[in-house]
C-alpha cells in the first residue's frame, strides 16, 4: 500500500459520497492506496452505505480535525499520507500527478502541496461566495512561506513519525504548526500544481464567520508566546496584506474583489471581537 488518504469528517457526511466518488474515478489504480474517513463527533454520523472495499470509516472522539488525522496515522499502512477535506473534490488524476511528483522530487524528505480551487456551484455567485473565491486557498503562495494546507498534502510516514503527528490540541493551524516545525527540522516543502482538488466556497456569513473564529482562535490560543502575540498584534491593524492581495488578483474580476475587500473589513471586525471572547471562552472547532 503507497498511500493512505486520510479525512476528517465532522458534520459534513453529506458530502462524502462525492468525495468517494472522485476517489473511484482516480486514474491511479486503487489498489496503490486506501482511504481512512475519520468521524470526529458528528451529531449526524450517517456515513454512505455500501463504500468500496479500499474505505474504512474510523472513530475519533477527541475533538479537532488534527486529533482525527492522528488516529487516522495511528491505523493507516500507507508509506505516504495524503491529506484532504470530506467538502474537497480531486481531479480524476489527482493521486496520479501526486505520484509523478513523488517519484520526481521526493525520496521521503520533501512535503508535496498541491493546488486547491475554491469555485462556485453557481454560475451567479453570490457576495460570500465571491469573498471565499477571491480568498482561495493559495497553496503556492502558503508554500513560499513555508506552510500549506491540509486540503491537500502529501507527507510520508517517516516524517509524520518523527514530527510526532499534528499538534491534537489545535482546532486550526496545526498544518502550518506541522510544515513549520518539519521544515525547521531540515524536510522540505514543494508545490504540485498539477495535483489539484476543488474546495466549495462558502456561500453564507454564518459559513465565513465561523471559518474566521475557528483560524483566529488557533491564532491567539495555540503556539508559542512570540507567535500569538504576533498574530494578536496583527489582529489590532487594518488587513492592508489581504486587501492588497485581493486588489490585485486578476483572476477574479474587479467587481468580485471590490467585494472581497468589503466583506474582509466586515471579518476584521469579527475578528476584534473574537479576540475579546477568547479571553472568557474556549475557541471554535468548526
Amino acid at each position: 500500500m503507497k498511500y493512505s488518504v486520510i479525512v476528517p469528517v465532522y458534520e459534513h457526511w453529506h458530502l462524502v459520497p462525492a468525495l468517494i466518488a472522485c476517489l473511484q474515478a482516480q486514474s491511479l489504480s486503487q489498489r496503490h492506496f486506501e482511504v481512512l474517513l475519520v468521524d470526529n463527533g458528528s451529531q449526524d454520523f450517517q456515513p454512505p452505505q455500501g463504500l468500496p472495499e479500499n474505505v474504512t470509516v474510523l472513530r475519533c472522539d477527541t475533538p479537532g480535525s488534527y486529533a482525527a488525522r492522528n488516529h487516522a496515522i495511528q491505523h493507516a499502512q500507507g508509506d505516504w499520507y495524503v491529506f484532504t477535506d470530506a467538502d474537497c473534490q480531486p481531479y480524476p488524476d489527482w493521486l496520479e500527478q501526486l505520484d509523478l511528483a513523488i517519484d520526481a522530487l521526493s525520496d521521503g524528505t520533501t512535503i508535496l502541496a498541491g493546488a486547491v480551487n475554491v469555485i462556485s456551484a453557481s454560475s451567479r455567485p453570490n457576495a460570500y461566495e465571491k469573498y471565499d473565491m477571491v480568498k482561495g486557498i493559495p497553496q503556492a503562495w502558503y508554500v513560499s512561506r513555508g506552510y500549506a494546507a491540509t486540503a491537500n498534502l502529501a507527507v510520508h510516514s517517516r516524517v509524520v513519525a518523527a514530527m510526532n503527528g499534528f499538534d491534537a490540541s489545535r482546532y486550526s493551524g496545526g498544518d502550518t504548526d506541522f510544515c513549520r516545525r518539519a521544515c525547521k527540522a531540515g524536510y522540505t516543502l514543494a508545490f504540485v500544481p498539477s495535483a489539484v482538488v476543488n474546495h466549495p466556497a462558502r456561500d453564507t456569513w454564518q459559513a465565513l464567520a465561523t471559518k474566521a473564529k475557528r483560524i483566529k482562535g488557533g491564532q491567539i490560543i495555540a503556539g508559542s508566546l512570540t507567535r500569538r502575540t504576533l498574530w494578536l498584534l496583527r489582529t489590532l491593524t487594518p488587513p492592508s496584506v489581504a486587501i492588497w492581495r485581493f486588489a490585485t488578483n486578476t483572476k477574479h474580476p474587479f467587481g468580485y474583489r471590490v467585494t472581497a475587500v468589503v466583506i474582509q473589513f466586515r471579518i476584521w471586525r469579527l475578528e476584534l471581537w473574537e479576540v475579546i471572547r477568547l479571553m472568557r471562552v474556549s475557541a471554535e472547532r468548526r
